[in-house]
Parts: structure tokens; C-alpha cells; sequence
């Protein structure tokens, strides 16, 4: 493990959430106060309860924020951006050892907005991961016809694809099929 849980949890939120995007996956996936249910419950965002249209607006603003610091061309304009997303909100750190998940630090208020939650605690996560050096991990998928987000916790800082059974089989698939045609080829 690279982060803490509580870290590592919140980058796969951030992937989840930018990937809801059109530029990310060609269609908007957060349609409608649904879809925000079902990514809030997919997430298991813990203390959300109501959702709202102003909710909806907030987390759709808030990825297409999330996927610029993804895109930024260097540290200091991740950083900047990072900065921009964590200094909107009021956080409040607290511990806490909810759902079966050992102690983990939130730094959303209890109660707050889901936009808040989701810009405290996802921006705290990206914020660990530049200042660990490691911006390098957030990536755009390698598959030509891909534009999905991912975050390699790999050790070796291998994982080029958004999802192995997917991209990753489909670009592995393709590059076998090459290589048979060169060796047929020759």
C-alpha cells in the first residue's frame, strides 16, 4: 500500500467520478439525481443522506476539476488546481472508524454537502499524492480509443490501461495479432 486506505479509497473515487464524464467515457453518467444515488452507494460514501440538483451541479463541477489535475501539464499547475478545489471548502479533520474500516482520518464535516464531502476528502487524497512526488500515477489510459482516468498504485508503476479486461486484453490482443502478422510476414 502506497496510501492509507482512506487515501487510496478516495483516488478510486476520483477515477470512478471522472469517469462518469462525456470527455472520459463519451457519455454523461450523472444524468440525474439517480445516478448520483448510485454513485454515492457504489463509493459507499459514508453520512450522505439527501441529494439534491445543487448537489448534482457541485460534483459534476467538481469533476471536471478533479479531471484537469489528471491532465495538468506539471506539478505546480496540479497543485495550483489541487489548491483551488480544497481552499472552497471548510474542512474539518476528524477520525473515525465507521463501517469496518479500521481508524482513517475524514476531513469533510459531519453533515456536510456532498459536494464538500466529495472536494475535502478526494482533494486531500490528490493532495497526498503530490506531495509524496507521485503525480506520475495519475493517468489518462493508453488505449488509443480510451480517454478514462486511472491511478497506478502498481509498485512498479506499470498499469498503462483504465481496466485489464478491457483496454488492457483488447491492446494485448492487438499486439499478438501484430506480431503474428510480422512473423507470418516473414
Amino acid at each position: 500500500m502506497i496510501f492509507t486506505h482512506d487515501a487510496e479509497h478516495a483516488l478510486a473515487t476520483v477515477v470512478d467520478l471522472i469517469n462518469t464524464g462525456p470527455e472520459a467515457s463519451g457519455e454523461e453518467r450523472l444524468a440525474d439525481l439517480a445516478a448520483l444515488r448510485a454513485f454515492v452507494d457504489r463509493n459507499r460514501f459514508s453520512d450522505v443522506h439527501r441529494l439534491t440538483e445543487r448537489d448534482l451541479a457541485r460534483v459534476r463541477d467538481l469533476r471536471s476539476r478533479f479531471h484537469a489535475v489528471f491532465t495538468a501539464a506539471d506539478v505546480p499547475e496540479a497543485v495550483r488546481l489541487i489548491n483551488d478545489i480544497v481552499g472552497e471548502v471548510r474542512t474539518t479533520p476528524h477520525l473515525t472508524d465507521h463501517d469496518g474500516y479500521d481508524w482513517h482520518v475524514h476531513f469533510f464535516a459531519p453533515g456536510a454537502p456532498m459536494g464538500e464531502h466529495l472536494a475535502a476528502d478526494c482533494g486531500m487524497a490528490l493532495a497526498y499524492v503530490v506531495a509524496a512526488g507521485e503525480l506520475d500515477r495519475l493517468r489518462t489510459c493508453e488505449a488509443p480509443d480510451c480517454s478514462r482516468v486511472l491511478v497506478d498504485l502498481s509498485r512498479n508503476r506499470c498499469r498503462r490501461y483504465c481496466d485489464s479486461r478491457t483496454c488492457g486484453n483488447r491492446m494485448h490482443v492487438a499486439a499478438y495479432r501484430a506480431r503474428r502478422r510480422e512473423a507470418a510476414a516473414h
